[in-house]
């Protein structure tokens, strides 16, 4: 059974996690959480978990320089980062403390339980960080043909020009109907809102081009449309 320590300074977010998710289901077990990252650190130090789930943004020590100096003293666990900021830095740090996903709140139990039974095969070995959470499954939305094609043009948009200024109200004139008909649409189909879709997609991208180490930082920032 893996051990899971949670770092989140969001009470109700992070009592949720502890107390809602089946973590027996995924062979896991919580072995502790804390509310910032000096109070992890503490954790990390006593407790020996398997998997660290943290939160990034949090008061005291975040969560990036809890895991910088978890690696430093070699005890840092299998690293999982959840939060609500999807942005190209905190994707950049991901890769370079090697962790094994960034996950975007709210979490998704099944996206985790995937995640989880993936790290239990590999046990307390490192393994290379997938590909960043990921975006939407365009061939099962695709291969609906009731989708809603004001829907299927934002996804087309998204899939195709994910490095371009997108926004909702610039695909709603572009279909002819109202910004709002078009993100409830969407909301209800994907249940991501646009924004969250596209930074997704984004993310998705810059993670596998900075993983194969073939591309500069500020080459991948600009060519996922990070640049600005």
């Amino acid at each position: 059974m893996q051990r899971v320590l949670i770092v989140e300074d969001e009470e109700i977010i992070r009592k949720g996690l502890v107390c809602t998710i089946d973590w027996a289901a995924m062979d896991c077990v919580v072995v502790g959480d804390a509310a910032d990252g000096a109070a992890g650190l503490e954790l990390l130090r006593t407790t020996h978990p398997d998997i660290l789930l943290t939160d990034i943004r949090m008061p005291r020590m975040d969560g990036i320089t809890m895991a910088e100096h978890a690696r430093d003293e070699g005890i840092l666990p299998q690293l999982i980062f959840l939060t609500s900021y999807a942005e190209f830095d905190y994707a950049k740090k991901a890769i370079e403390l090697h962790a094994a996903d960034y996950l975007l709140k709210p979490v998704n139990e099944e996206e985790l339980a995937a995640l989880l039974h993936r790290l239990a095969e590999h046990g307390k070995e490192k393994i290379e960080p997938a590909p960043l959470s990921e975006g939407l499954d365009w061939a099962r939305y695709f291969s609906d043909e009731g989708l809603n094609p004001y829907v299927r043009h934002a996804m087309e948009r998204i899939r195709s020009d994910y490095h371009e200024k997108l926004s909702i109200e610039q695909l709603a004139e572009e279909a002819g109907v109202s910004a709002s008909y078009l993100s409830r649409k969407f909301k209800e189909t994907t249940g991501q809102t646009f924004l969250e879709a596209l930074t997704r997609e984004r993310l998705h991208n810059a993670v596998n081009q900075l993983a194969s180490g073939k591309y500069r930082v500020y080459e991948v920032a600009e060519a996922n449309g990070f640049g600005d």
